[in-house]
């Protein structure tokens, strides 16, 4: 028998089980690579999902291979605690993260080998069905393989069934895999319906096969590979641009403002999603009990403004209580100074879409948990002396912003959606509260100076002290966050930790009936988006420029700028007529930071040198050519005969690199 590769499905057997599916569908079985009755199959199918939501796009250990070590992102007070992925010091193959992913991506590659490989040999079953449900794995399959092919290089390519094994893998080339891909999205696309089946938007359909081909083409040209003699980027953008100029009849849509785009309101079936990593449903729906997973990504890259204990009451902090803004105690990802300075804020208003830049105090008056006057701060003395605030204002009081329902849930446990109590409104008058706002995390920038909703404020233009002292709330300059190498200032500033109070990422964070996980305030039920249709304007701008074409690529860009300007700007004045890289790479930081893409762009551009070297230069001192793939997983090597050949992506832990 010709050489297959290990079957992880079994060699991580323990780990695989602890997936479930997240489609909000029963799942009467996972499978057993054996069966050819449908009912048996469509559980092993619907378990190749499993990972998407209960894993990889909630946990943060994709989130590290995916977005850390880049220009964009660094550990809080430039700590150590994950320098690994964030810095590439001390990265190996044991490494946690890039482990588990590489786990995660064979494991569910096997199960959809063989849901594909099964496909013509059953019993029963709708014909139709079942061709949907095969071109659903074999996108899902090119999905998993993207993933590692992106991170860990040449690996090994299998298309067998689950019960094929081997101790001695080979690794294929990263054409043989790139080709394998495309032919899956291929086959899929053209199979695939418009609409999800069962209206499952957990389930991927025509466009997600689309935009997963233009995301391979554009990757794999990076690697300068070509189709028939025509160039990846030339295939990257005739599918990006069909998909644009076509989007209506894929189902494709782009929000005409981003700010529609994380509304707590399209959430669940987001038009611009094209594929949809779906959460449970907390309510009275017993399909709650089929699901599980919870994303706790927004604690791991929110800031830490409880660190500034004098503005928030006794037992009010969001480290403790974080009904309102979720538990803010594990921040990690802190905004690099590159990505702050990306946005504009006086005209673009992805900056505040993306960023909470100013926090407030809260309320339960709903329920009746949290009276109104237990979120009111008065200003004292000691904060005014520590943080050199104006002493005109002493004794004076910020008031809460929002107000926290507490609604009792069947499954799921209590919601707490918010609303908010309109500026001058200090009754505790539940009658006055903004019910209907977009997003309540989403304060439009700047805030007014007499705002007293806010106690923290966060300014990207750099205020003087005679700015600063016209406001009660504190403001702080996003600039003095960061020292002058634009790191991280690793210990308090002026003996205060306004350091740590740095702008939140906020496209994970929600708050709505149905999103809260009861008493875990540190997890949220909402969908994560997989990749959106705003990445395929991107994709044809990336691919117009890199075939000459700036003026074309300006053009998808400036759709999506202009979709961002906010009331009173002028659309004209942030127009491009002509991108350059750095164009492209800044848009993708505007558009996309936080969204597993960032490393991928800039292993694709051969860029980490120079990105690194400009805007994360700890990571830079410790980067070295290997690190252009992530370590292959320790628990792979260890259990393959021939792990010496097959080699570690030369990372020391073997004789050879593989490569």
């Amino acid at each position: 028998m010709k050489n297959k590769l290990l079957k992880l499905t079994l060699a991580f057997g323990i780990v695989s089980l602890l997936f479930s599916c997240n489609l909000d569908e029963y799942n009467p079985s996972a499978g057993d690579g054996t069966t050819n009755a449908f009912t048996g199959w469509y559980g092993l199918q619907t378990y190749c999902y499993s990972p998407l939501y209960s894993q990889l796009f909630t946990a943060t250990d994709y989130l590290s291979l995916a977005e850390a070590g880049t220009d964009m992102w660094f550990v809080r007070a430039n700590g150590n605690s994950t320098r690994e992925l964030f810095y590439y010091e001390t990265l190996t193959t044991s490494t946690n993260a890039t482990n588990k992913v590489f786990r995660q991506c064979y494991s569910l590659i096997s199960s959809c080998n063989t849901v594909i490989n099964q496909s013509d040999k059953l019993v029963d079953g709708d014909p139709e069905d079942i061709k949907i449900l095969t071109a659903e794995a074999k996108a899902l399959r090119a999905f998993y393989y993207l993933t590692l092919v992106t991170h860990y290089g040449p690996v090994t390519l299998n298309l067998e069934s689950a019960e094929i094994t081997t101790f001695t893998p080979k690794r294929s080339s990263e054409e043989e895999i790139y080709k394998q891909i495309v032919k899956d999205l291929k086959e899929a696309a053209a199979d695939l319906n418009v609409t999800p089946y069962r209206d499952n938007i957990g389930r991927v359909t025509k466009k997600s096969a689309l935009g997963l081909l233009a995301r391979a083409y554009t990757q794999g040209a990076g690697l300068e590979l070509r189709e028939d003699g025509v160039s990846y980027w030339q295939k990257a953008r005739d599918v990006a641009v069909d998909l644009i100029n076509n989007a209506e009849s894929y189902g494709a849509f782009l929000y005409d403002d981003v700010s529609d785009m994380w509304a707590d309101a399209n959430n669940r079936k987001n038009k611009e999603s094209l594929f949809t990593a779906a959460g449970p449903r907390a309510g009275e729906d017993e399909a709650f009990n089929y699901a599980s997973g919870a994303t706790a990504l927004f604690a791991y890259t929110c800031g830490n403004p409880g660190s500034l204990e004098e503005f928030w009451n006794k037992n009010h902090k969001p480290s403790d209580r974080g009904y309102f803004y979720g538990r803010m105690n594990s921040s990690t990802y802190m905004p690099s100074k590159y990505l702050m300075d990306c946005f504009d804020a006086d005209w673009d208003k992805r900056f505040e879409n993306s960023f909470i830049h100013a926090y407030s105090e809260w309320s339960m008056v709903q329920p009746g948990w949290v009276k109104y006057d237990a979120g009111i701060v008065t200003i004292t003395q000691q904060m005014i002396d520590k943080y050199d605030m104006n002493p005109a204002f002493l004794g004076q009081k910020l008031y809460p912003y929002a107000d926290c329902d507490a609604i009792p849930a069947t499954y799921g446990g209590n919601q707490y959606p918010a609303s908010v109590w309109p500026k001058g409104e200090y009754s505790g008058d539940v009658s006055k509260l903004i019910k209907d706002k977009k997003k309540v995390y989403v304060v439009d920038y700047p805030i007014d100076e007499d705002d007293d909703r806010f106690v923290i404020s966060l300014s990207k233009e750099y205020m003087s002290k005679e700015d600063k002292w016209k406001r009660k709330y504190l403001v702080i300059n996003i600039d003095d966050l960061y020292t002058s190498e634009g790191l991280p200032h690793s210990t308090p500033i002026n003996n205060t930790n306004i350091h740590q109070a740095y702008p939140s990422f906020n496209k994970f964070n929600w708050s709505y009936n149905g999103v809260f996980m009861g008493g875990n305030l540190q997890r949220k039920y909402g969908d994560m988006f997989v990749m959106r249709m705003a990445e395929v304007y991107l994709i044809a701008a990336e691919a117009e420029l890199k075939l000459g074409n700036g003026g074309e690529a300006a053009k998808y860009l400036n759709v999506l700028r202009e979709r961002a300007v906010r009331e009173g700007a002028n659309k004209e004045d942030v127009k491009l007529t002509s991108a350059t890289i750095e164009d492209v790479f800044d848009e993708y930081a505007r558009e996309l930071c936080g969204e597993f893409s960032r490393w991928a762009l800039l292993k694709r551009h051969k860029a980490f040198e120079d990105r690194l070297s400009k805007y994360n230069t700890r990571a830079f001192s410790s980067f070295k050519s290997h690190h252009y793939n992530r370590p292959i997983s320790y628990d792979f090597l260890s259990q393959i005969s021939n792990k010496e050949e097959y080699g570690d992506n030369g990372y020391g832990t073997t004789v050879n690199s593989g490569l």
